[in-house]
């Protein structure tokens, strides 16, 4: 009998967890423990199968939560040591009876069992599955205890496996050493073939990527990788002394195969054109340095034998090459990989340390210089406290190579020293800096002796053929120093190098004075000639001095000099207001006569003439500093304020505006007369100069408007508060960018603003305003509708009063504004209103009684200035930053020139002023509560604005006005919600819902105090409703602007209206002692404007009810309701006797009972239009009213789902489909609509006008098969070019929509009814009006007209021979 029949046989016996959960065992006692386990253990060695039982234990299934929890289970029933027992058990029952070893059994049991769980696996996938992972796992721990239990041989195992898989997985090989089973250390001594598999199947792992999305196995490779070459690295890199034969065996078996990783790393890196998956394979390999975790001197030893390794690997490059190659090696131009390499290398290791390796291994090694000098860049670049080090390192390069003229020494010191120069010279000086520091001077290393001179000329000489130019050009422009009886022998090396110079037709007197010598391409020489000039103008400005280099070339290199550096720096320009930098270097070498006179007058000359040709306006570019110049004469400005005379103040102010203009370019006069300036509150179309000139302007005024202020109040200062603003208020350039700051300031930065800065913007605002009374005017961008504006309204639209925050701020700002300008009047003839804004006074008008509930008992009364309060006591009180703005309000309020402003029209706060203001306040950050609110809006309608005269913004006592306030109030609120952050509030919660409930008390005491049933010639609520309403439609109906305006009116109309009670539509009548309804007037409005019933019917049917004492309805209510149930009854797949209701209303029904529904088709379907009429008629309102439904989503798509309604539309024409009575509704002409009149009575004219666009907006996104349908219609070629002609005409007209663009519905429409003209079907009757439209679609369509003449053509020539 084999193994596996044996294994097979008893597989038909029964698992382990089906015999424990066949039995249900009694709860054993506390004694009874150790004879259950031992019972068990015998049960279970005579009827388990040892195959099914690896798989049962090995069995794991993490996304099966039951079979989760019944492992657990079993694993809690089953100790470890009986898991163990029972295998070995069956082990070796299964050995005695197969005759064979236990360790031959067991290996071919765990191997078989592997085999099963890897069987499955990609062959290129280098990392298990999760679930193979876990049963893996599973499997390797009842291997554990096979060996623990010495029934498992783990060479054996390896040796089994090796003969089925040549290259085994890392995966499994790292969990066997993982799990224990067999060690990667036992491994390597075993498998003598070892070497020939690992380093493949690392670079396999390594080269092997997952999915993106695959994280657990990314992860999983990672640890994989980690975990193997922390293990190599460890058993390779172990201290000790003198190693085993085996020991030193593994140790060169560990390192090879991490050399041959490196090796493979650093030659994909050098092959130019690598491919991005070698990119990410040597990426992960390289991030392995960074991941291995081992003992620190394990590392340390590692990642130096790394380092050498690669700067020592084919060094094939001589110094020859590296000379010439250097400047392509720079830490730029390095691959990424080898950088990070090397930055992996060198962390843990000081910087001291690295170089002194590095001269080592220079010394001991042929080494790869492309390695060396980008591992030297690298460690110049992430370690800033490197070039000391590197200093020192040339230092003793240079003693070691003269003291034995070692060139070896002498070419690393060069290679190096050119190296750290080509990062720059913030990473380490210039070699031109180097150069002349080690051999400029006579300490010089070569200075010692002839020898060290000669040695050192004749190693330059043997550069010469490799040496690039600039280091060519550094030699002979500042030659090592020699003395004066060696000259011969330095001018042998200066001519060799000049020849070599020609050779590469490069110029030594073209070289620029300050040039960066890197080794690089030379830069072309004008650019080398600018940025020689920008250098010499920066050292001068920062040191006042001219620098010795120019000074220098000036006498020895006269030619570049006068040629290319000087043209340069002459270059003609506007001149800038103050002298820069540029101007005085140019008069510094102009002093020292380095500056031919003639090229100097020439200069001058062409900047005047760029001057005239300008127009005499100076630009403003990066060289300026107009802004110090301004700065300068604020500073002196402030001293002629404080003690200066009025004509001191005009002098300076001549001169502060004449800066302003250089700066400021700004219009005329005349030009400004009719100047309006565009307000852009989103992005401020200014230089950053301009608002840096703005910031110091308004910065400068608040300090100064409140230094002046401690000395004098503001009635007794000079005008040169007044002055200054006057001379920017002139120019439109510089008041704009004002404008554009300070709206800023108010609208956004308000609650940042320090108390000082608060009061001065006030006051500037208010100077701002006298100086700009009657021009000019500002269009303010965000406004809708925008119209031109005085510039004071302008800025209060800046302080909105939404949240308390803001609130606190407004009233803060306008009560130092109104509070300034009330004590500026007390000096000045000028009248009142021309130094306080209206719009500020409104404000705190609005406020004040909003925050200060002891102002409302004096608000409107014309006696409120009772206190006699002086102007500067006022100002001080608005100033005192310890004075609570309480205490200043009060004082503000109670004033008499305060109160006299009131009685002005124009700073009279009215009743729709209030109303919108308050609508704007967000509740959830409002200052009040919702009682205080409540308490507010009760005063503010029905006390304060209730009895005010209406020549004062009031209502003059008439209830009636109230509510057309309140009603016009909520509907222009809601309508001129156009902005994404006018909705966002909205959405927010603002007080419309507590204007609201004014407005809802307001019904109910007009209601109450209405004498409508005694006195039925009266009007009651009823009568103004419908009154207000036909004002608002026939306004919007009159207005040509607004093509859409009568259906934006409406919605906005209903969402008002279904916010009072339903009854207040219906009128109560009392004739002949009964009492009745009155829904004429609401009839009328219903048919005229609107179409829905379903709210309205409820209610009076409620009425009716409790005016009646429960008498039967009337006839309209209960065809109302008996039309609704049938609607309700089809709806719930029962269809009953059609009621005797107009068709209209009952297609009215269904659609109120279709909405909110989804699957409508199956009842839809109950309808017959073939076999009744009336269902036809149904079907056809209905489909009309879901088009028109879908009419209003297209053009709201902000408020409805048009995919919602177009669904809709579907599912009733696949009903209607076969009928042509729905082609009627489509009809342009009312006559044609036939029995379907009636249609236009539930729409508005431009909905009508707009049915040819919703004809194809529906159709085209119906089916293929549908459309089918519609096509082979009789009458449908008509109605569709009918719908055709009247879409173009829609378009042609200027009417725009957005969702879906014109141009799209236009050219869809077109293909769609040319695909359809052939295949419709034509009668004789049709043919005379198709004729007829082929004749008005030439000048609309020409293509549509010859397709339909086509069409017609064919007709006409079938028609003829069935005649014959």
């Amino acid at each position: 009998m084999s193994l596996s029949a044996s294994c097979d046989s008893a597989r038909q016996k029964r698992s382990l967890s089906s015999l424990l959960d066949s039995h249900s065992l009694k709860r054993p006692k506390q004694g009874d423990g150790q004879w259950l386990q031992k019972a068990a253990i015998q049960l279970l060695e005579q009827q388990q199968d040892l195959c099914s039982l690896f798989k049962e234990i090995g069995a794991s299934n993490p996304i099966n939560s039951t079979g989760e929890e019944q492992r657990k289970e079993v694993a809690e029933g089953i100790p470890s040591d009986v898991e163990g027992s029972l295998l070995v058990s069956g082990l070796r029952r299964q050995a005695r009876q197969l005759a064979v070893p236990l360790a031959t059994l067991s290996v071919k049991l765990v191997l078989e069992r592997l085999r099963e769980i890897t069987g499955s696996e990609d062959n290129d996938r280098e990392i298990l599955t999760a679930p193979q992972s876990v049963k893996l796992c599973a499997l390797l721990e009842s291997a554990k205890e096979l060996l623990i239990h010495g029934c498992l041989c783990p060479k054996l195992l390896w040796q089994e496996y090796r003969k089925y898989h040549k290259l085994p997985k890392l995966d499994i090989v790292y969990q066997l050493h993982l799990n224990g089973v067999l060690t990667l250390k036992d491994l390597l001594k075993s498998d003598e073939g070892v070497r020939l598999w690992l380093v493949p199947q690392l670079k396999a792992l390594c080269s092997w990527t997952p999915l993106q999305e695959d994280k657990e196995t990314i992860q999983a490779q990672q640890k994989v990788m980690s975990g193997i070459v922390g293990l190599l690295v460890s058993f390779g890199f172990q201290s000790s002394h003198e190693p085993a034969a085996m020991e030193k065996r593994d140790f060169l078996l560990c390192t090879s195969a991490l050399d041959a990783m490196l090796f493979w790393f650093l030659d994909t890196v050098d092959r130019t054109s690598t491919q991005k998956l070698c990119e990410t394979a040597t990426d992960r390999w390289c991030q392995l340095f960074a991941d291995v975790s081992t003992y620190p001197d394990v590392s340390k030893r590692f990642f130096m034998h790394s380092l050498t390794q690669t700067l020592t690997y084919k060094p094939r490059l001589t110094v020859s090459d590296a000379i010439s190659l250097q400047n392509k090696w720079t830490f730029e131009k390095a691959s990424r990989l080898l950088t990070s390499l090397f930055r992996k290398l060198s962390v843990i290791f000081s910087v001291d340390q690295l170089l002194r390796h590095l001269q080592q291994v220079l010394e001991t090694h042929e080494v790869n210089w492309k390695h060396v000098l980008c591992f030297l860049s690298t460690l110049l670049v992430y370690n800033p406290s490197a070039q000391p080090s590197l200093r020192e390192l040339l230092s003793r390069l240079l003693t070691s190579a003269f003291e034995g003229y070692d060139l070896e020494s002498m070419i690393t010191a060069f290679l190096l020293a050119r190296q750290g120069a080509l990062q720059g010279p913030a990473i380490f000086p210039s070699y031109c800096d180097w150069f002349k520091g080690c051999f400029g001077g006579a300490s010089g290393f070569h200075a010692t002796s002839k020898k060290s001179l000669v040695f050192l000329l004749k190693f330059l000489s043997d550069l010469v053929p490799f040496e690039p130019p600039q280091y060519l050009k550094v030699h002979i422009l500042h030659p090592p120093y020699v003395p004066v009886k060696y000259r011969s022998l330095l001018m042998e090396y200066v001519s060799l190098a000049k020849t070599r110079l020609a050779d590469l037709k490069e110029s030594v007197e073209e070289m620029g004075l300050y040039g960066d010598i890197s080794g690089a391409e030379a830069a072309p020489v004008q650019c080398q000639a600018v940025q020689d000039v920008d250098k010499a103008v920066s050292l001068f400005e920062s040191t006042g001095r001219l620098s010795a280099t120019v000074m220098e070339a000036s006498i020895f290199r006269r030619s570049y000099f006068l040629t290319r550096f000087l043209p340069t720096l002459l270059k003609p320009k506007v001149l800038p207001v103050k002298a820069d930098a540029q101007m005085s270097f140019i008069e510094a070498l102009k002093k020292a006569d380095k500056i031919p006179a003639a090229q100097y007058s020439a200069y001058v000359d062409s900047c005047q003439r760029l001057r005239q040709q300008e127009g005499n306006v100076v630009r403003v570019d990066n060289h300026d500093h107009p802004l110090e110049l301004l700065e300068v004469q604020l500073q002196e400005l402030v001293e002629h304020v404080v003690d200066g005379s009025e004509g001191d103040i005009s002098a300076q102010l001549s001169k502060i505006s004449h800066t302003l203009g250089f700066i400021f370019p700004g219009l005329t006069t005349d030009a400004f007369e009719q100047e309006v300036i565009q307000l852009q509150t989103d992005t401020p179309p200014f230089s950053e100069l301009h608002m840096k000139v703005v910031n110091v302007i308004l910065r400068w005024f608040c300090q100064c408007i409140l230094d002046s202020s401690k000395v004098l109040s503001p009635n007794k200062q000079m005008t040169w508060a007044s002055r200054f603003v006057s001379v920017f208020a002139c120019n439109i350039q510089l008041l704009s960018c004002l404008l554009h700051r300070i709206w800023d300031l108010l609208h956004n930065q308000g609650s940042l603003l320090s108390g000082p800065h608060m009061l001065g913007l006030a006051a500037f605002v208010v100077h701002l305003h006298a100086s700009t009374l009657q021009r000019p005017l500002v269009h303010l961008a965000s406004l809708c509708p925008a119209k031109p504006v005085p510039i004071s309204e302008t800025l209060s639209s800046a302080l909105v009063c939404s949240t308390q925050t803001n609130m606190l701020f407004c009233v803060r700002f306008c009560m130092a504004a109104v509070s300034y300008g009330i004590c500026r009047g007390d000096s000045l003839t000028q009248p009142l209103k021309d130094l306080i804004p209206s719009s500020f006074y409104k404000k705190l008008q609005y406020l004040i009684p909003r925050l200060l509930p002891e102002a409302r008992r004096t608000a409107g009364s014309k006696e409120a200035g009772i206190q006699e309060t002086d102007s500067f006591g006022l100002w001080s009180n608005a100033k005192d930053s310890s004075s609570h703005w309480k205490k200043t309000a009060w004082c503000l309020w109670r004033h008499p020139a305060f109160s006299q402003l009131r009685q002005a029209p124009q700073y009279q706060l009215s009743f729709t002023e209030w109303l919108a203001n308050e609508s704007q306040v967000e509740r959830s950050k409002d200052a009040m509560t919702d009682s205080e609110r409540l308490e507010y809006h009760q005063w503010a309608c029905l006390h304060l604005y209730l009895t005010a005269p209406d020549n004062e913004g009031g209502c003059g006592g008439s209830m009636k006005s109230v509510f057309f306030h309140l009603i016009h109030a909520l509907m222009d609120q809601q309508s001129s919600e156009k902005s994404p952050k006018d909705h966002a509030i909205s959405q927010r919660g603002t007080c419309l819902p507590d204007i609201i409930c004014i407005l809802q008390e307001v019904v109910y005491e007009m209601d109450l105090t209405t004498p409508a049933v005694s006195h039925p010639g009266s009007s009651d609520v009823c009568d103004f409703l419908f009154e207000l309403a036909s004002e608002r439609f026939s306004g919007s109906l009159t207005e040509a602007s607004a093509q859409l305006s009568c259906e934006h009116t409406l919605n906005t109309w209903n969402r008002v209206l279904l916010a009072l009670p339903s009854v207040s539509f219906i009128k109560v009548k009392a004739e002949e002692g009964r009492r009745h309804l009155d829904c004429d007037k609401l009839i009328q409005h219903i048919n005229q404007h609107q179409y829905w019933w379903d709210r309205m019917s409820a209610a009076m049917l409620s009425l009716w009810c409790r005016l009646s004492d429960g008498e039967t309805p009337p006839a309209q209510l209960q065809i109302i309701a008996s039309s609704q149930h049938w609607a309700c009854s089809l709806m719930g797949g029962q269809l009953l006797r059609v009621p005797s209701a107009p068709a209209l209303l009952l297609a009215s029904s269904i659609y109120e009972a279709l909405q909110g529904r989804q699957d409508v088709h199956a009842a839809l379907s109950l309808l017959e239009p073939d076999k009744d009429f009336k269902h036809r008629e149904v079907l056809v309102f209905l489909l009309f009213l879901c088009v028109n439904n879908y009419l209003s989503a297209l053009l709201y798509p902000q408020e409805k789902c048009h995919r919602k309604a177009i669904k809709l539309c579907t599912e009733v024409l696949r009903v209607a489909v076969d009928s042509t009575d729905w082609l009627l509704i489509f009809k342009s002409n009312a006559a044609e609509k036939g029995v379907y009149q009636s249609v236009t009575m539930v729409t508005s004219d431009r909905c009508d006008q707009l049915m040819p666009w919703a004809f194809y907006s529906v159709l085209l996104e119906q089916s293929a098969e549908l459309r089918h349908k519609v096509v082979r219609r009789p009458d449908f070629l008509s109605v569709a070019v009918c719908c055709y002609i009247g879409l173009q005409q829609i378009f042609l007209d200027g009417f725009a929509i957005s969702d879906p663009p014109e141009s799209q519905i236009l050219s869809r429409s077109k293909r769609f009814l040319l695909s359809a003209i052939p295949h419709t079907p034509a009668s004789s009757s049709s043919c005379r009006l198709l004729t007829q439209l082929q004749t008005q679609c030439v000048d609309v369509d020409p293509e549509v007209a010859a397709a339909l003449f086509a069409h017609l053509n064919a007709h006409t020539l079938i028609t003829e021979m069935e005649f014959l």
